[in-house]
């Protein structure tokens, strides 16, 4: 071979070479490149991955603040609730309060009777009473409910049906059936059965507090009845009453009503009255209901949604009247007995 042509081979041989180094380069930097996207899509697929927890975190936080700040209280934070002086009354204030505390709000019970309620809560200096007995309440209703002028608002039923009436125990009727009605009591014989050294000659019907709202003497004046009301002056009273008279099976006649646990220890009867002159029930069956100050609407909006939420059966009342009565348990610990095992009925009262 000649000398030219080892050196055109030997040229062609570099440019062969340079030409291969040239390619791996161009390869190495497309590699690079490739990886550097890659790395970067990673990048910003953690970044948006981040952001998105982060986002779910905080919505999270806010729901769980929300659920912890519960419902909107309002600017009124104490909550003014009446007790009146019988014992249903009582037991509805006693599990209203605890509920209300459960909700955020402080509570204050003032004793007070049904008569004079209606204009405190009127004013707004109190707030809220939850058994109104309304057969004893019309002109009551007319004069702060129906008045446009009236702050007083009916918050629905209670539940509870009463039924208020005079009552004796069953023995005594057993013994005389005639004073299963109240004819019977015209008769001062009979109606003498009843007398006591304060009645003289006339029988003794007992009464409870003087402020509650009754018809016993229009009863006696319209038919003539040998009757003379004399005030024991509370539901204690009566209740002390009635152990007294059937521990000795003697005569006891009582104003009283039902509900109430009374009645799964004395065998009481009630006595059947005539209609007014009306031809009215002097005592109706009463469907007991709740009044509310109308401030509280704005005032404690989720107070105010409790409280027309509030509403339970005669057996929920009955059983916390049991237990008080008949166990020896305080308002309050009732109360938060019949709480503790009624959950279903009570947490559809409480606003979201």
């Amino acid at each position: 071979m000649t000398r030219s042509l080892w050196k055109l081979i030997a040229v062609l041989s570099v440019f062969g070479l340079m030409a291969a180094a040239c390619g791996e380069d161009e390869a190495e930097d497309t590699s690079a490149a490739d990886a550097a996207a890659l790395a970067q899509a990673q990048a910003d697929a953690d970044a948006a991955e981040a952001e998105a927890a982060e986002a779910a975190a905080e919505e999270s936080l806010m729901a769980a603040e929300e659920e912890m700040a519960g419902p909107d209280l309002g600017e009124i934070t104490t909550i003014q609730l009446i007790a009146n002086p019988w014992s249903g009354s009582a037991a509805n204030i006693a599990v209203a309060a605890q509920l209300l505390e459960h909700i955020g709000y402080d509570v204050e019970i003032t004793d007070l009777d049904e008569n004079a309620q209606w204009s405190a809560i009127n004013t707004g200096e109190l707030h809220a009473s939850l058994e109104v007995w309304p057969s004893g309440h019309g002109q009551n209703r007319i004069d702060f409910i129906d008045n446009p002028d009236g702050n007083v608002v009916d918050a629905g039923l209670l539940g509870p049906v009463g039924q208020i009436g005079w009552y004796l125990p069953a023995y005594m009727i057993d013994e005389t059936p005639a004073l299963a009605s109240a004819e019977g009591f015209t008769d001062p014989a009979l109606a003498g059965l009843f007398a006591t050294a304060e009645t003289g000659d006339l029988g003794q019907i007992l009464h409870g507090d003087p402020s509650w709202v009754t018809f016993e003497q229009d009863i006696i004046d319209d038919f003539g009845l040998q009757l003379e009301i004399v005030y024991a002056g509370s539901e204690e009273a009566l209740l002390a009453a009635f152990d007294g008279a059937f521990a000795r099976n003697a005569p006891v006649l009582s104003y009283f009503w039902t509900p109430h646990s009374a009645f799964s220890t004395f065998d009481l009867v009630e006595l059947e009255l005539p209609l007014d002159p009306d031809g009215n029930k002097y005592y109706p069956a009463d469907n007991l209901f709740k009044i509310v100050w109308a401030g509280l609407e704005d005032g404690a909006p989720a107070a105010w949604e409790f409280l027309h939420n509030f509403n339970y059966s005669t057996a929920d009342q009955v059983s916390m009247l049991g237990a008080i009565d008949a166990e020896g348990k305080s308002v309050e610990e009732a109360a938060a007995d019949w709480i503790a095992a009624n959950e279903a009925t009570w947490s559809a009262w409480i606003p979201s």
